[in-house]
């Protein structure tokens, strides 16, 4: 068995100090053999930079997963075929720089596939995720028997949908982008680990990472208005799942909810 820890949207310094602060002893105690950690809200709640990079490169991330704001930071971008262990949604047209999957190994040598596709419900219009995801599947082929899937979007049928339709063919589906962690973590009939979104990590006395009063003007005047990361209430949030790597099964996933000391 091998266990893989995923780590839900890092928002802006609050939730890289969560990182920092509470990654290595969540990796020790779960006996961690591979972590996923999304980055794409990582530099003050939109995009990441290189410099966030070089930061983060301190702690034991296997993969990074991002989603439809990591094109926000331009530095980053123009240089993003420099990181291979950082995924952009794979529905995104191809001429996009990076890719849309990757497998890396665990330190005992096991393969890991690493796949994000974007949902089209209520997000910026990209290629249907789940004729996507069947290609990338395919094109993985049997060079892993572990597969992580991320469903980065808006709607939670939209998920579970992809929950189902992966079911049994990966060993993990979890949602990203809504920053609320679910309480629907389970194993699916065919022995999918799935999890609806598994939250943000971040200052919680917020919306969604954000500070309150910025996000209530804007909807309460309908007007733009320029959103602060808030600093209060930080938890890293995120799901550890234990898969059989010769079968590419998983046996059970568990919600990860660690307060931050301020």
């Amino acid at each position: 068995m091998i266990n893989i820890l995923y780590i839900g949207d890092v928002v802006g310094q609050p939730g890289r100090k969560a990182l920092h602060q509470k990654l290595n002893h969540v990796v020790d105690r779960e006996k961690i053999d591979f972590t996923i950690v999304n980055i794409e809200n990582a530099a003050g709640g939109f995009g990441v930079t290189e410099a966030i990079m070089h930061e983060l490169s301190e702690l034991p991330i296997n993969a990074y997963t991002s989603g439809n704001h990591i094109w926000d930071k331009k530095d980053f971008v123009d240089n993003y075929d420099h990181y291979e262990h950082v995924i952009r949604p794979a529905n995104y047209p191809q001429a996009n720089p990076g890719k849309g999957r990757v497998i890396r190994q665990t330190a005992a040598g096991v393969n890991v596939a690493v796949v994000q596709v974007m949902g089209n419900v209520f997000m910026p219009p990209c290629d249907n995720p789940f004729y996507v995801v069947d290609r990338e599947l395919k094109e993985i082929g049997d060079t892993a028997k572990v597969i992580v899937v991320d469903i980065h979007c808006e709607a939670t049928s939209e998920k579970q949908a992809m929950g189902r339709h992966l079911d049994g063919r990966v060993s993990v589906v979890v949602g990203t982008h809504t920053h609320v962690p679910t309480a629907d973590e389970r194993i699916l009939p065919m022995g999918t680990a799935f999890q609806t979104d598994v939250g943000m990590t971040g200052a919680y006395d917020s919306v969604i990472g954000f500070r309150p009063d910025e996000v209530l003007y804007r909807f309460l005047m309908n007007t733009p208005k320029k959103l602060e990361v808030a600093k209060r209430d930080i938890r890293l949030s995120g799901a550890m799942i234990e898969v059989d790597e010769t079968t590419g099964k998983a046996s059970r996933i568990i919600r990860i909810h660690e307060k931050v000391e301020e």
